[in-house]
């Protein structure tokens, strides 16, 4: 009977031994995060100190491999192990071949009768198929148009980008997720040709060595005649400021013409005005000579020996009796008494002369008529 008890105690002790000896192990670094595509290898390693029993590895909280002293215990043939030793510590790693999307997650290593451990994740990546519609693309020449690049399948998402083989009067590009699919997205690239090339679509992502890329071949045909006028389609810009620096020009010189033509008119004007005042002013100075010759032979000296041969009134002869006398003297000499005054048109003396001379007094004062009787 106390054989027995001894036996059961020495088991106890030799357990307790062991759990004491097995928990003082630890793991000195553990496994760090990776990112791989579907298909690749994964590696991770996990360095622990002698004197290790058992290693496990646990994928999304899943043992998929354990490792012995001895030889590891491999459950799928996905999961292999290999081990190195550096500085007297044990360096586990774990190998996942042909990744699939579904072994993204944690990766955890751990030692038997120990609380501690390591993790780190897994990241995987779908490459997905970039294509674009046309394999060859014929477009016209300094005419916009659109290229589309779809990216279908991709985890995560790339940035998709262009590199432009072509020359172009400008171009842009934008990219969005498809909204019913989100694994895939499109790139829509817009650009005004005026050359053959080749446009490429680039799709890049973290971890991706060498990006994916297809590229497509880009043919220019000359414009149609007729087309710019049938489409609308608005000239180019070279043409358009050449058209209004010709228009301008045609209107500055438009308007110079108009300038010079009325300055010449109104010069023509005043010119004719001029030569009209001034045959004006030689008219009337002629006419101002003749007038003043006119006035001049009409002022001439008073013939005193004309008269009117017009009869006289009775009155005439009244008003001329009532006015005081008035002799005129004729071109013919007449010797008068000197020892007798004249005494009015009633005593008149005869002269001395054999013609006799008779004198009219008629009744104007200016007028005068003179008869000699033969």
């Amino acid at each position: 009977m106390e054989g027995c008890w001894r036996g059961i105690l020495a088991t106890l002790v030799v357990l307790a031994g062991l759990a004491a000896s097995g928990s003082s192990y630890q793991i000195i670094e553990g496994p760090k995060n990776a990112t791989v595509q579907v298909g690749w290898e994964a590696r991770f390693n996990c360095t622990v100190s002698q004197g290790w029993k058992l290693i496990m590895w646990a994928l999304n909280s899943t043992v998929v491999l354990s490792v012995t002293p001895k030889e590891p215990i491999i459950t799928n043939d996905r999961f292999t192990s290999e081990s190195y030793e550096e500085g007297g510590d044990f360096i586990s790693e774990m190998i996942i071949h042909d990744v699939q999307l579904s072994d993204a997650g944690h990766i955890k290593c751990s030692l038997q009768n120990s609380d501690r451990e390591g993790s780190a994740f897994l990241s995987v990546q779908v490459v997905g198929k970039l294509s674009i519609p046309n394999n060859s693309l014929v477009v016209t020449e300094d005419e916009p148009c659109n290229v589309t690049c779809h990216a279908v399948g991709w985890t995560p998402l790339p940035a998709l980008s262009w590199e432009i083989g072509v020359p172009a009067s400008q171009s842009s590009y934008y990219s969005v997720p498809e909204p019913d699919d989100l694994q895939s997205a499109v790139s829509v690239l817009t650009l005004t040709p005026q050359g053959n090339g080749t446009l490429t679509c680039v799709a890049t992502m973290q971890g991706l060595q060498v990006p994916e890329s297809v590229t497509v071949n880009l043919t220019v045909r000359p414009s149609p005649l007729g087309d710019t006028d049938e489409s609308g389609t608005s000239l180019p810009t070279w043409a358009i400021v050449l058209l209004a620096v010709s228009f301008s020009l045609l209107l500055i010189l438009i308007i110079v013409l108009i300038i010079i033509f009325c300055c010449c008119c109104v010069s023509r004007r005043e010119k004719k005005e001029s030569d009209y005042q001034s045959e004006i002013r030689k008219s009337a100075s002629v006419k101002t000579n003749k007038e003043t010759l006119e006035t001049k032979l009409k002022s001439g000296n008073e013939n005193c020996g004309y008269s009117s041969e017009e009869p006289k009134t009775t009155s005439e002869w009244t008003e001329a009796a009532s006015l005081p006398p008035k002799s005129y003297e004729s071109s013919v000499p007449e010797e008068h008494s000197t020892g007798h005054p004249h005494q009015g048109p009633d005593h008149r003396r005869p002269a001395s002369s054999s013609r006799p001379h008779v004198t009219f007094y008629m009744a104007s004062p200016k007028k005068v008529r003179n008869v000699t009787l033969v």
